[in-house]
């Protein structure tokens, strides 16, 4: 009975000092001239108090270029697999790998001999033939011979010379030429193979220039036009290169929701390679008046955006229309004007009429968008 008398003395000694001290604390706060209409009522309302330091930009129209920046892959101007169209065995290679060829010269000799046989079995058949065409030619005049008797000559006379083409066809087949002036690769047989139709031979590839193949929303489609512009990086090198947009593609891919492009770009030094990624940097178009501001300084409300700005000491809130966006800026629209000072830090702690101190501070001009 004591413990537990002891412990309701305690509860009620541990109430009454709580009631104690919110009493002592509000008459405190009423003594520092709290919500009954002191000063902190005035610095709860931004009517007095201490300013508060922030960063701001004074609004002025720079030049703003409105790049887009995309992933690309990088593509011969030219490319073949070589192959064979008949079947053999390799006699020749008279090219070296990763060496420059020039457009028709011999790469590559097949076994030809059973080929040559057929065809000079072919021209034989055909001297005989055309000897007894022009026989029959000289009787028909004598009327020796009927026109249909020549006309059988004739034709047996063009059916060979059709026979020799095509084994003049087949004798051009076991030649492997350059389509194309550019660079062999790694070559994939030897000497004293036999080639099939499906064998890989090596590759031949023109890179000076290359192709830029690249894809882009179709909200910007209305802002490309050929001859446009880019430049690009590659992760091999830390160079810009720079070309031209040569052929867009003449429908949106439905999956996708993009426009593909292709662009030229040279290549002398060879220091493109296909298959490389490229980062494509394309203009689409630039305002010479432009109105930036950072991109921190733009506050998302229920019906848009707005920022802060200082007026005679104090932060107004002005509602704004936002353009493009990038990395660091946002284009304005409407709502500022030349000359106002757009409050860049300090948002969440400001309230419509705080007083405040500004630390004005340069903004960039340009920027990409992302």
């Amino acid at each position: 009975m004591k413990i537990r008398y002891i412990i309701y003395t305690l509860i009620l000694l541990g109430l009454a000092y709580l009631v104690y001290y919110r009493i002592s604390e509000n008459k405190k706060i009423e003594g520092a001239g709290g919500p009954k209409g002191g000063k902190g009522a005035k610095d709860a309302k931004g009517g007095g108090g201490p300013s508060l330091s922030v960063d701001g930009i004074v609004v002025k129209t720079s030049s703003f270029t409105n790049d887009l920046e995309i992933t690309g892959s990088i593509e011969a101007n030219e490319s073949v697999v070589l192959r064979s169209e008949v079947s053999g065995l390799v006699t020749g290679i008279y090219f070296k790998e990763g060496s420059n060829v020039s457009k028709g010269a011999v790469l590559l000799k097949i076994n030809d001999k059973d080929i040559q046989a057929q065809l000079q079995d072919a021209l034989t058949k055909q001297n005989l033939s055309a000897t007894s065409e022009n026989r029959a030619k000289q009787l028909l005049q004598k009327g020796a011979i009927s026109q249909e008797e020549y006309d059988i000559a004739l034709a047996n006379l063009r059916s060979l010379k059709a026979q020799a083409q095509i084994v003049r066809a087949q004798l051009a087949k076991t030649t492997i030429v350059a389509p194309f002036s550019g660079k062999v690769g790694l070559r994939s047989i030897s000497v004293g193979e036999y080639l099939t139709p499906s064998t890989v031979i090596a590759n031949l590839l023109s890179t000076n220039p290359v192709k830029i193949n690249f894809s882009v929303p179709e909200k910007y489609i209305g802002q490309i036009k050929l001859n446009s512009p880019i430049s690009f990086t590659t992760d091999g090198s830390g160079k810009s290169f720079s070309g031209k947009v040569f052929a867009i593609e003449p429908g949106i891919n439905q999956q996708t929701r993009t426009l593909q492009i292709k662009a030229l770009a040279p290549n002398p030094n060879n220091e493109l390679l296909p298959g490389s990624f490229a980062k494509v940097k394309l203009a689409l178009s630039t305002q010479n008046n432009a109105i930036l501001i950072p991109t921190q300084a733009i506050i998302p409300v229920l019906n848009g955006k707005m920022v802060y700005i200082s007026k005679d000491g104090k932060a107004k809130q002005v509602k704004v229309e936002a353009g493009t966006r990038t990395a660091e800026n946002i284009v304005i629209t409407s709502g500022l004007n030349i000359g106002d000072t757009v409050l860049t830090t300090g948002s969440m702690s400001l309230k419509p009429d705080a007083a405040v101190k500004v630390k004005v501070a340069g903004s960039k001009k340009k920027d990409t968008v992302h």
